[in-house]
């Protein structure tokens, strides 16, 4: 059996690590704990390869894509290259390019529009090749966990194969890397939401609709509705599709409009003069998809034999392309906990969740520049016509260069334009934690 043949037997009793999910961050952690040498099984409900939206990269997933041994992959594949991301306003005004060479003319400034399940099935190939024990279509149906709260300690998971039989197998640690599912979080009541960012989003492909030239082929497009109650991504990817999304507030996509989710997709469309000319000749390549109520953190990041990785920790918002990147470098931060608490013996929360001020910091980072686009009393373009010197701060955060870094100069500089800006965006944070701690629920979701 090659090493990109599907796992078709029993998983064994025991392994050092069991990871919930194939996704980006389930892969990086199940690869690099293999090739650290310790016994990892990888299980994913789904087969593989599976549709997945999100198909923008940010120039900072280079570093460990670089360390899975992913670079000459994706340069010898037919995703398109990203040099920059561009913002358009409601009348469709486009801004100049932010080019990400701008901070680091580096080979790790460019970066790829992919598809995701075509980049998807590489990082679980790559996790096999590394030696991870992986199995798709293994439903978890349950996480064994010893306790109701974040002291809970994990032993195992229990899972439902692709040929129907039910196993129960022990680990040493459980990572969930089980998406916006969040089997942990949601068990142990630790997921709360962000009261700032109640969005939804619609979106689909299109074939044939009107891209850049040159290095602006792949640039990301982040164009204004013209009633700025929402925005549109426009991704360009292989095959001559583009992906698009409509993104704004639940009380305003979904809650206060009648009609199927295509009605309301196409007046969004209409409403947005800076993608209209640019699928004039295209064709809707599938039907919209929704996702809602997506924005949300988890209180702790791991506890006694379990640790949180990727969207089961918490997404933030589809702004500025962060998820695959918040993805990778979590689901490494996991492995290397993971790695040093297995060798030490130590899988204690302050061990295993030692990564989470490092991490917080950085989505902290995002998150601001998230609130100050989605305030109308705010405008990029004046904002930096009379700060220039902030320029580079905000290229910096585009490309994701966010970990071990002050941005204060910058936030400062905003926040004098958006009165609360960044007490706002705290006591928000604050009260949603305090809300998300006072009530435990028992749900269960099965991966």
């Amino acid at each position: 059996m090659t090493s990109r043949e599907r796992t078709t037997s029993p998983l064994r009793a025991h392994y050092d690590t069991v990871v919930i999910g194939g996704g980006p961050a389930g892969s990086t952690v199940a690869g690099l704990l293999a090739r650290a040498g310790h016994d990892v099984a990888l299980v994913e409900r789904a087969r593989f390869p599976r549709f997945s939206v999100g198909e923008s990269l940010i120039p900072a997933t280079y570093d460990v894509l670089e360390r899975l041994g992913m670079i000459d992959r994706l340069r010898a594949s037919s995703f398109v290259e990203k040099h920059s991301v561009q913002f358009i306003s409601e009348r469709g005004r486009e801004s100049a390019p932010f080019y990400f060479r701008e901070t680091d003319p580096s080979e790790r400034s460019q970066t790829w529009q992919v598809e995701r399940a075509a980049f998807d099935q590489m990082l679980l190939d790559n996790a096999r090749d590394l030696g991870a024990d992986v199995h798709d279509e293994t439903a978890v149906t349950e996480v064994l966990l010893d306790g109701n709260d974040g002291e809970a300690r994990a032993s195992g998971i229990r899972v439902r194969r692709a040929d129907g039989e039910s196993q129960e197998v022990s680990a040493s640690v459980v990572v969930d890397a089980s998406g916006r599912r969040s089997l942990i979080a949601r068990k142990l009541g630790l997921r709360y939401g962000d009261p700032l960012l109640k969005m939804a989003a619609m979106f689909t492909h299109f074939e044939g609709g009107q891209r850049g030239e040159g290095i602006d082929e792949g640039a990301t497009l982040i164009i204004h509705t013209e009633d700025q109650n929402g925005w549109v991504w426009y991704i360009p990817m292989p095959n001559n599709r583009v992906s698009v999304g409509v993104v704004g507030p639940i009380h305003h996509l979904i809650q206060g409009r009648q009609g199927d989710p295509q009605k309301v997709f196409d007046e969004e469309i209409a409403r947005c003069p800076g993608v209209r000319p640019r699928l004039e000749s295209a064709r809707q390549a599938m039907p919209i998809q929704v996702l809602n109520d997506f924005s949300y953190r988890s209180r702790q990041a791991a506890g006694h034999g379990w640790a949180l990785a990727g969207d089961a920790y918490g997404f933030l918002d589809p702004m500025y392309s962060t998820g695959v990147l918040l993805a990778l470098k979590s689901g490494e931060m996991v492995a290397d906990a993971v790695d040093g608490g297995l060798r030490a013996g130590e899988l204690t929360p302050a061990r295993l969740g030692a990564f989470q001020p490092r991490l917080d910091a950085g989505i902290e980072s995002f998150r601001r520049l998230v609130y100050a686009f989605y305030d109308k009393r705010f405008s990029f373009a004046d904002f930096l016509k009379s700060t220039p010197e902030h320029r580079g701060a905000v290229v910096d955060i585009l490309v994701g260069d966010v970990f071990d870094r002050d941005f204060e100069p910058l936030f400062g500089a905003m926040e004098e334009l958006i009165p609360n800006f960044g007490p706002g965006a705290a006591a928000a944070d604050a009260e949603a934690r305090a809300a998300a701690s006072s009530t435990v629920t028992n749900e269960v979701a099965l991966a």
